[in-house]
Formats: structure tokens, sequence, C-alpha cells
């Protein structure tokens, strides 16, 4: 018997309003343990992994977001003095998957010694994570991986440098007390935009939450704040150039058979000494001078003169990944912007920058099945949310960023605190030159010298993604947590 027209309306309407009400939502303060082992170095290390959510506060006490994260506690220790790394991805609006999956956590991405996608996707144990030395937890801002706003919070608390900086803040100092690490000593590592974050966040915890930090890793940093627009930017990319080119073989004969580093020592000096007193003089250089300094940037570079003098010798990043292997003899190949060691294929040889990132489509193309599949499968962290890889927090404030001024204030109160810079000699985004540049401006009086550090890899911006890297740069974390922990030393100048 047919239902009576106005019933089924209503029918149809109540349906419809309960559809209505079932939204996509993220559990606001949950958490899933498990355990596992990994061997670190040869050596059996248990651990727990904790999976779940912490609430996000307004200054009101209400809940405005939830943040997922992932923590890893080794178990068959229980120092509270054991030290604990804090680690975030960037973007803005990356997220918490790269340097889990990839870089010190115990898990690491199916992908070959250089870091090429393969199938069938999946992760595997990593021996070099720092798990066996440090506890780690990593987590993904509003709005990235799992992590989400409640409906009807305010996106302006979110989504931007210092705004960031102010919740994450208040989240750290929650979670900490939550999961009684107040002893530890505590380091912040970030790469990309992480390390705006972590440099803004080393201050602002210590200011306004007095937990005051022993270490800042800064992976593939962006300016953080550190002034250096114009000539600066500009002549600061041959050292990239050069070791991109080197990577290709597009050098000269004798620079070619150099070994990298020693090469680039020599590009630098040049750099500094010659090329940007060059750029400073404007049109009052000299035509002669002007063909003197386009030949030997082209020698270094891989372009030709000819395109440095045309682009006034400042050609643009974008202009060397599409030109840098222009022509039949090197393929028409644009490379990589976050890894040159990457090669694309655009439909038009000709044209001023590549048509698409070929590095990022690469890592996508595995890490996004890959952490999907470990936090659903493995971990048990069920969701119908999408896991964001890039989520919506756009637009970005980025007025007021002093984050590195705010990280050398932070060091300078703070005598315990060390930072280090790891940076791909490959990578075109962030460049490794830019990092130096940026570690020389966070102490301009050279009075902190001892507590920076540097260190390069051959590869780009995630540098671990090459197997050797991978081994070096989870070292050289562990080597600067070791000599960051001051043991009995006060604090104190």
């Amino acid at each position: 018997m047919s239902r009576p027209p106005l019933l089924l309306f209503a029918l149809l309407c109540s349906l419809s309003l309960f559809a209505q009400k079932q939204h996509r939502q993220l559990p606001l303060d949950t958490a899933i343990v498990s355990e596992n082992t990994v061997r670190i170095k040869g050596k059996a290390v248990p651990y727990e992994v904790e999976t779940g959510v912490q609430p996000v506060y307004d200054d009101n006490g209400k809940v405005t977001a939830g943040l997922h994260y992932t923590y890893y506690r080794r178990t068959d220790q229980t120092d509270p003095n054991r030290p604990l790394l804090i680690s975030f991805n960037g973007g803005p609006g990356s997220a918490s998957v790269w340097m889990h999956l990839a870089y010190t956590g115990p898990k690491v991405l199916n992908i070959d010694e250089e870091g090429y996608p393969v199938q069938p996707y999946g992760i595997s144990d990593n021996p070099y994570s720092v798990l066996d030395l440090t506890d780690i937890v990593y987590v993904n801002p509003v709005n990235t991986g799992f992590s989400r706003m409640v409906e009807g919070a305010d996106r302006e608390q979110f989504f931007g440098v210092n705004q960031d900086i102010k919740y994450l803040a208040d989240w750290i100092s929650n979670w900490v007390s939550r999961h009684d690490r107040w002893r530890s000593p505590k380091f912040l590592i970030g790469e990309s935009y992480g390390t705006t974050r972590v440099s803004g966040l080393a201050l602002e915890l210590q200011d306004n939450r007095w937990m005051y930090l022993n270490g800042v890793i800064l992976v593939s940093p962006t300016e953080i704040g550190i002034e250096r627009a114009g000539i600066v930017e500009a002549a600061n990319q041959l050292p990239y150039f050069a070791a991109a080119a080197w990577y290709h073989k597009q050098l000269p004969t004798e620079l070619q058979s150099m070994e990298l580093e020693p090469l680039l020592a020599e590009v630098e000096a040049y750099t500094r000494n010659e090329l940007l007193p060059a750029l400073a003089s404007g049109m009052d250089l000299s035509d002669a001078r002007r063909r003197e300094v386009a030949a030997a940037a082209a020698r270094y570079s891989g372009l030709d003169a000819q395109e440095w003098l045309d682009n006034n010798l400042m050609p643009s990043a974008a202009y060397f990944w599409k030109n840098l292997l222009r022509g039949e003899e090197a393929g028409n190949y644009t490379v990589g912007r976050l890894d040159s060691r990457y090669r694309g294929v655009d439909a038009r040889a000709a044209g001023e920058r590549p048509d698409y990132n070929s590095e990022l489509t690469s890592w996508l193309h595995s890490f996004t099945p890959a952490i999907n599949y470990y936090l659903r499968e493995e971990l048990g962290f069920r969701t119908d949310l999408q896991y964001h890889m890039f989520g919506p927090v756009h637009p970005w404030d980025r007025s007021g960023d002093r984050t590195g001024y705010n990280l050398q204030q932070a060091m300078a109160m703070n005598p315990y605190l060390n930072v280090m810079i790891q940076s791909g000699y490959f990578d075109g985004a962030t460049n490794y030159y830019d990092a130096k540049y940026t570690l020389w401006h966070l102490d301009p009086s050279g009075r902190m010298r001892d507590r920076l550090s540097f260190k390069g890899y051959e590869s780009g911006h995630m540098m671990y993604l090459r197997r050797p890297d991978l081994e070096a740069a989870n070292e050289d974390v562990r080597t600067f947590i070791r000599a960051s922990l001051p043991g009995e030393k006060p604090a104190r100048y």
C-alpha cells in the first residue's frame, strides 16, 4: 500500500535532516595504544606507540580543535630524564608525515636507495631511528593530517605565523603535563615551514609556558623572518645551482671532477667575494666586469653566460629548474624544486618554469598510501576523515614574523639551548647556502657560535630519503641531542 504523500514528504525531510547531522567528525580526546619492537643499530628497542587526539583550548577554556599526534615511547627504560623530541613538518598546511615515516621514527617508507617510490607500497623498520635515545611525538597542526577545527571555531586563531605558535605552545604544555614529561630534556625539530614554527615556539614556550628547551633542529629552514631579499637572495642561489649542475654533470670537466663539498666551498667564496658585490653595483658595473661575472657564474651553474646577462646576473630558481637540462643533448628535462636530483617532462621545452614539481609528485605517490595504511590498519586509528597531506590553511597570516630573532633571544636567555641546521645540497626551495646565511645571522655577534652548527647532505629538501643520508642525518641528530644534555652543569654564563 502506498504511503500518503504528506507522510512520505515528512519521512524524506526527517531522513534529510538526519543525514545533514552526520558529519565526518574527529573524536576530540582519545588515544589508541599498541606495542612493538624495532632493531636500531643492531639492537632490539621495544616501544609503545600511542596515536590519538588532544584538544586545543581557547583563552576561555573552550575546545576549538583537536590535534592528532603519534607518540613513540621506549618501554625498557624508565629514566624520567630521558629526552623528548617534538616533531613538526611544514607547509604551512603540511601534515607531520614526512619525518614521521621517513626520518626519525621507527618506521620508514618503502622507497629505493635514492628515495624514489616503489610498489607494493608500505613501510618497514627504520634501523637508524633515534628512538633508541629519545622518545618522539609527531604533531599535526590544525587542518593537517587528521587534525580539525570544531564546527564554528574562528579560523583566524590558527592560520598565521604567530597564531600557530601561540596555540601550539599551549597544546604542547598540556601534552607534556598529560604524559608526565616535565623532567625530560626537550627538543623541537621542524622541517621547512616547521622551522619557522619551532623557532617561534622556542621563545613562546620559554616566556609564556615556562618550558625551557635543550635544543632546536632546523631541517631545510625557511628564512625564519631574517631578511635576505633582493641581491642577497639572488646571489645566494649560485652555490645551489652549482650543486644541482654537478649532480647532473653539467659543469666543465675540471669542476665536474671535484668532490662536491670542495667545489661548493669554492663557489661559496666566489658568491661572497665577487658575485654579491657585483650585484650591489647595479648599473655602475662596467660592461667588461659584467661579462666577466656572467662567464664565471655560467661556469659554476650550468647555464650559459648569455642567460646570466639576459637575466641581469640574477636568473631565478624557476628559470634554472626549467633550463638546466634544456636541449636535446641534456634530454630537455626539468629538475625538481625541492630536490633537484629528480627530473620531469614538460609539454614544451621552452618556458620560464616547469609545469609541475617532479619531486613532490614522486613523494605523494609513495607517502599517501603508506601513512593511511599505517595509521588505519597497523595502529588502528579508524576514521572516515581524509588524511590531509596538505590541508586547507590559507590564507596564512605571515605578518610579524620575527621567529629567527625570537630563537636568538631564547638562546641568549637559556644557556642550555643549542641549535642545529640540516640541509640538502640539492634543495632548490630552501637552499643550503640560504640556511648557512640564516645560521650566521642568528647570532651576528658570534658570541653563541659554539651552540650553533650546520650539517649538509648530498640530497634535497627531505635529505633523509636517500639511504646514506638517512643514516648520517639520524646520527647527527643523536650526536646533537647527546651534546645538548648538560648533566649537572648549571645554566649560567
